[in-house]
């Protein structure tokens, strides 16, 4: 009987140090990537040092499903950022205004807020800016100020939310206004509270331990020198094929990224580097839009940005790591938008 007690005592200090070691271990890991990266705010996000207002969101979103804002009337902004699938549309590129499709993937609105610039190259400041590029653009919703403006005041239901979302302004109900709003509702399509968040925060049992064999190859193989910060991302740009080119269908040659924003020539083929927050659905991957596989864009990424030959254990390590970075994704309710008048134009097809 004693010698029974005597190996179960032994047993449980071996369980007990291999427990210790572990925490060890998941503590310097945290720590390493404490360094590079943030978890998601649980606060209310700023747009441009501004705090959205209540009656500002709820605006917002209606113009976000607001499809009288296009030519056709027949595109919101959530055709091409759906909000219940990851804020993308799923498509290697959107359809817009008389079925032409958009030359670059659509990325994803969800915390676009913490991006250092918006679109992948970056033309776009912040959200306010990014917002009226879609409306204006003849591939996307083919509209612009003043058709918008017409629309709008064709709807006697917006004039009061306007005043009561911007009530300082003499004339609330303006294109900038409307731009404005579509950013402060898209400044709260965050998502926090993601396994890998939580680790961050002290929780070792948030990720697997695949994930976390995942995140440290993530981090050693190179892939956290540029998708690092809150998002993974969003912060920096580099250019795609920085060690070998990918072929002409993952990267179109005569896309040349940011160039067309500086026109210089170092900045050809360089993009805004896309942040990693959902990327596991968020699919198809790249500005191409041209690869659907999580796997096989980590292992194009390894070849093309770092010059490695990844495993298949390290890649389906970093995409279980990958796994973890989808957040609680935002719960909006649909709104019910104001009713057309006899004024209000009809659609152009």
């Amino acid at each position: 009987m004693l010698q029974g007690f005597k190996m179960a005592a032994a047993a449980l200090a071996v369980m007990a140090a291999g427990a210790g070691a572990a925490h060890a271990d998941d503590d310097a890991l945290r720590e390493l990537a404490k360094e590079m990266f943030e978890p998601i705010p649980t606060d209310a996000v700023q747009v441009n040092g501004v705090t959205p207002t209540k009656e500002q969101i709820e605006l917002g979103k209606m113009l976000w499903f607001e499809p009288r804002l296009s030519l056709g009337q027949n595109i919101s902004c959530n055709s091409c950022h759906n909000l219940a699938t990851g804020g993308v549309d799923l498509a290697p590129t959107s359809l817009g205004h008389r079925w032409q499709l958009g030359g670059r993937n659509s990325p994803t609105v969800l915390n676009a807020v913490f991006n250092t610039a918006q679109f992948w190259d970056g033309r776009a400041a912040d959200l306010v800016e990014q917002a009226a590029g879609p409306i204006e653009n003849p591939v996307e919703m083919a509209s612009n100020k003043g058709h918008v403006m017409t629309v709008l005041k064709s709807i006697p239901g917006y004039a009061p939310l306007f005043k009561a979302a911007f009530p300082k302004d003499k004339e609330p109900l303006t294109f900038d206004n409307v731009v404005k709003a579509i950013a402060m509702f898209e400044a709260t399509l965050v998502t926090p509270n993601a396994p890998f968040d939580r680790f961050l925060k002290g929780d070792d049992k948030a990720l697997t331990e695949q994930q976390k064999r995942g995140l440290q190859t993530f981090i050693d193989a190179g892939c956290a020198s540029c998708h690092n910060g809150v998002n993974l991302g969003g912060n920096s740009y580099q250019p795609f094929g920085l060690v070998e080119r990918p072929n002409g269908d993952i990267l179109p040659a005569d896309d040349l990224g940011r160039f067309e924003v500086t026109r210089s020539k170092d900045d050809e083929y360089v993009f805004k580097v896309p942040a990693l927050r959902n990327v596991a659905i968020t699919p198809p991957y790249f500005h191409s839009g041209a690869v659907r596989d999580l796997k096989d864009a980590v292992t194009i990424m390894g070849t093309a940005q770092l010059g490695a030959e990844l495993e298949a254990q390290e890649v389906a390590d970093i995409v279980a790591f990958l796994e973890s970075l989808t957040g609680d994704q935002p719960q909006v309710t649909y709104p019910v938008l104001p009713a057309s008048t006899a004024e209000t134009p009809l659609p152009q097809q």
